[in-house]
């Protein structure tokens, strides 16, 4: 696996030298765009906007939009001229709860590897992270942004999570009317929430239509003709507490 960033968690006057691995990956079916016509792919073209001349990518700089259709330049190396020895790091501002983080603020995961001679110290931190059961904030700077990051401690290593900022996050576009619930009510949703109670395992969940996109990929190879599937029979429940108890009944029985 390549690895996609090698930076330094600072803590305190402790640097401990890691690299950063992308811990997600992307198993899903992607589709091309065809031409109706005869089935070829369809192409996109990088084109200059004022002579109209195809460019390749190592024709192509970064630039800023100050004014009007005027630019300025900033290569690499100017971005690289203005990082500090800090900006480079990880920098672990300060220590939190878990779940004092809400799940919104989350981007990218990366699995976080000590380099030779960081061993000690990462594993020191991971352990008392771990028995205080708490994350670290930091920041550090991945291209153009100062980005805010969550270090949080596992048995097998620990994670660096990417986070938004909080101007980064939508409000709710609207609110919603609350209606009373009773009582009864919530003490059965609690009792069909109970009922469902499972430990969290991810090696049981797959994607179920990834593997019927795959299956309907091999008919239309095979020539044949891709059959509807039957509907599954609907149940018609329209009073909430009967609804509830049903699902209850259902739960227990599977």
């Amino acid at each position: 696996m390549a690895i996609a960033y090698k930076t330094v968690i600072s803590f305190g006057l402790v640097a401990i030298p890691v690299n950063l691995y992308t811990a997600i990956g992307d198993n899903d079916i992607h589709f091309n765009q065809l031409h109706d016509v005869d089935f070829q792919r369809i192409r996109y073209k990088k084109v200059c906007g004022h002579c109209g001349k195809e460019v390749t990518n190592e024709d192509i700089v970064k630039g800023y939009e100050y004014d009007k259709d005027s630019y300025v330049v900033i290569t690499d190396d100017d971005l690289e001229k203005i990082k500090t020895a800090k900006d480079r790091t990880i920098q672990i501002m300060h220590f939190t709860s878990l779940n004092q983080i809400s799940p919104i603020y989350y981007d990218k995961t990366y699995h976080s590897i000590p380099q030779a001679g960081g061993d000690k110290a990462f594993e020191l931190l991971r352990i008392a992270l771990m028995e205080e059961q708490k994350v670290a904030i930091g920041k550090t700077v991945f291209g153009a942004r100062e980005t805010m990051l969550a270090i949080i401690p596992r048995e097998d290593g620990m994670l660096v999570q990417t986070m938004y900022y909080n101007d980064d996050i939508k409000e709710m576009p609207k609110t919603y009317n609350k209606p009373a619930i009773s009582d009864q009510e919530i003490a059965m949703a609690k009792t069909l929430i109970n009922s469902m109670e499972t430990p969290f395992n991810p090696e049981e969940y797959h994607d179920q239509y990834q593997l019927k996109l795959r299956e309907l990929i091999a008919t239309k190879i095979a020539g044949k003709e891709v059959v509807a599937k039957e509907p599954e029979p609907q149940t018609n429940v329209i009073d909430l507490m009967e609804a509830l108890q049903k699902s209850i009944e259902r739960a227990k029985g599977a």
